[in-house]
């Protein structure tokens, strides 16, 4: 008798430990509360975000082809120019000794001309006295063929002393042109949006042609560059509606419109983006170039559709295990996004969920359309589950690790 009831006891106690351990590691069930978001009907659209900055349509970078102290500027930034007026001048006098040098030396060779063709007019009547004495044998044959060279070798000279000139006066059109390229003029109408230079400072222009200023031509007409990913590039077409913020508006979008889709790629550490420009009315005038741009492209838009939250397509009941409901279909094809989906919802019907099945549609990447014959506007789709409230800690005598918080069900 003893015995039997020492093994009772042992068994009473394996049976108390083994319940025990059940509460332990699986905790006691709680209730499921199912989130849920309201099917609305309306418009859908379907962007693409990047950043860019706001640029001039057309602005040009004023140099100068001519080296020397900067002597006078008239214009300072923000200035209004017009196309052939001077905003600076370069110290000329350098370049003027050069232009009255080259018209010394035409002086020149222009009296070299008269020197030689008086010289080749003497040579040729003595030639043709030769000639004359020649015929009644009073010079010889020599004497006349020597008269006839030097007369041939005074009209090569002339041409020689004309091919001066033209030389003298190349130089001087050439030192004219240089005398004028120390007045730097605007190339076009606009508005000075940099300048590099002061008063006194000497530019050289003897590598590369230093740059002095930089005007806008029309600040009422710009445009976007806007980078955009090399993923999200095959979605944007010219045309397409746009939108845009600088941090200097905040609250307020300008619209834009996609001028230009160019196809070099910039790459910058392995992340390739595309140049897309946008062109957009800055009539107000509030946007200057330079600032920083949040763009927004409309690439597909929908109007009047139904719609769910994109978490209410990969929504999926758990079973009274904890395990997943998705259709063994399903789960074969979970590796594809869309696939994971399931192209269903689920609507809390009689505080159960039930499957709805969808065809998905555009996405804005927080709502979703989606048409289906048996979902309705104000439908209730599940999002997620919300665990009950857990139970205090206090009362144990085992107290569960982690500060006492109920493991979740596997």
């Amino acid at each position: 008798m003893p015995r039997r009831r020492f093994w009772l006891a042992v068994t009473a106690a394996l049976v108390g430990l083994a319940l025990l351990g059940r509460w332990w590691l699986g905790g006691s069930s709680e209730p499921r509360t199912y989130v849920t978001a309201a099917v609305e009907k309306g418009p859908i659209v379907a962007t693409v975000t990047a950043t860019g900055t706001v640029n001039p349509v057309k602005s040009v970078t004023v140099g100068t082809y001519v080296s020397g102290p900067i002597q006078d500027i008239v214009v300072d930034y923000n200035s209004p120019v017009r196309k052939g007026q001077v905003i600076a001048k370069i110290d000329p006098r350098t370049y003027q000794g050069k232009v009255d040098q080259a018209r010394a030396a035409l002086s020149t060779a222009t009296a070299g001309v008269e020197k030689a063709r008086a010289d080749a007019k003497l040579r040729r009547l003595q030639e043709a006295r030769q000639e004359a004495l020649a015929k009644t044998r009073v010079v010889s044959r020599d004497e006349l063929d020597v008269s006839r060279s030097t007369a041939e070798q005074a009209d090569a000279q002339l041409k020689l002393a004309e091919a001066a000139v033209e030389q003298a006066e190349a130089s001087l059109r050439e030192a004219q042109v240089n005398l004028g390229y120390t007045d730097i003029v605007s190339p076009v109408d606009g508005i000075v949006v940099s300048r590099d230079v002061q008063v006194g400072q000497t530019v050289a222009a003897s590598f590369q042609t230093p740059t002095l200023f930089v005007i806008a031509e029309n600040l009422k007409k710009m445009q976007v560059n806007a980078f955009v990913s090399e993923a999200d590039i095959g979605r944007v077409r010219e045309g397409q509606r746009a939108t845009f913020s600088v941090d200097a508006y905040p609250g307020r979008s300008f619209p834009a419109t996609v001028l230009q889709v160019r196809n070099s790629p910039q790459s910058v550490e392995n992340v390739v983006t595309y140049d897309v420009v946008l062109e957009f009315d800055n009539e107000e005038q509030l946007l200057k170039p330079g600032m920083t741009a949040n763009v927004s492209i409309v690439t597909a838009e929908e109007r009047d559709v139904l719609k769910v939250p994109t978490a209410a397509l990969r929504f999926q009941p758990p079973s009274a295990d904890g395990a997943s409901t998705r259709p063994p279909e399903a789960a074969r094809s979970a590796t594809s996004t869309d696939a994971a989906r399931n192209d269903a919802v689920w609507v809390l019907s009689n505080d159960e969920p039930k499957r709805v099945p969808v065809t998905p549609g555009l996405s804005d990447e927080t709502m979703v359309a989606v048409s289906s014959s048996e979902l309705m506007p104000g439908d209730r789709v599940i999002t997620r589950v919300q665990s009950g409230e857990q139970k205090p800690e206090g009362w144990s005598m085992f107290p569960r690790p982690g500060g006492g918080s109920s493991r979740p069900r596997r």
